[in-house]
């Protein structure tokens, strides 16, 4: 549990630094899109980082909905990482890679998914 919570963590971390990149390059240069679409990608890269802190947070705390939510955003890091590095850029494309595979494997671990069944505050549903 604490391998994959560090991956959706360190995750959230690279997207907040991508976010943080971002609003310097809008801030010092003319932006490749609009304004408002650049301020619209922004908003978006600090609204994923946000949310894959919190699947990390709950995640090691053992909810249930965070390794449906890992999952996801491991096979989005694979989708992404995939033709980062079949473009040429094989380090930074195998660095997104091989910690989403591992998140996968460990996802799918016996141990993993009997820590994380946890369903929230409530005791029971009738």
């Amino acid at each position: 549990m604490a391998v994959i919570s560090a991956v959706v963590l360190l995750e959230a971390l690279a997207l907040m630094g991508a976010a943080a990149w971002y609003a310097y390059e809008l801030l010092t240069g003319a932006p490749v899109l609009t304004f408002w679409g650049a301020v619209f990608t922004l908003g978006l890269l600090l609204a994923f980082s946000v949310w894959l802190f919190a699947v990390g947070h709950y995640l090691f705390r053992g909810y249930r909905w965070t390794r449906a939510a890992a999952l996801v955003a491991q096979l989005f890091v694979l989708t992404i990482g995939f033709p980062t590095m079949t473009g040429g850029l094989v380090l930074p494309g195998l660095a997104m890679i091989i910690p989403a595979v591992a998140a996968i494997v460990f996802l799918f671990q016996r141990d993993v998914i009997a820590y994380a069944s946890r369903t929230g505050g409530t005791s029971g549903v009738l």
